[in-house]
């Protein structure tokens, strides 16, 4: 996805307005624009604030690596946690019940699924 230049010289205008702490605002963007000599369409800057609207920039660019994927990881060890805690109560029978179950997902690996990746 390529930008132009008039969504850049929007997004640089919004980064600086919310490292200075400053509420991000149309007019506010088109002024700093204005002072850099950058010409835009009047409607760039009223469009970006309004999507930044009730957006805290900083905590995004805080936050830029923890996206979807940190759920799903704080998933997994809860339930590690009870499939544990079920295998201590079930004694030595819940600890095979597990390892059959593993080994039919790793039947799952060979079948064949009816289609090619180039059909």
């Amino acid at each position: 996805m390529a930008l132009s230049n008039d969504e850049l010289a929007c997004i640089y205008a919004a980064l600086i307005l919310a490292d200075d702490n400053v509420d991000i605002k149309g007019d506010k963007i088109a002024s700093i624009l204005k002072a850099a000599n950058y010409e835009i369409e009047p409607y760039w800057p009223g469009l970006f604030a309004g999507a930044l609207e009730g957006v805290k920039v900083t905590d995004l660019i805080k936050n830029i690596g923890s996206g979807p994927a940190a759920p799903a990881a704080s998933a997994a060890p809860a339930q590690a946690a009870t499939t544990a805690a079920g295998d201590d109560k079930k004694g030595a029978g819940g600890k095979e019940a597990a390892k059959k179950e593993e080994k039919k997902d790793d039947s799952d690996e060979g079948e064949d699924m009816g289609f090619g990746l180039f059909d």
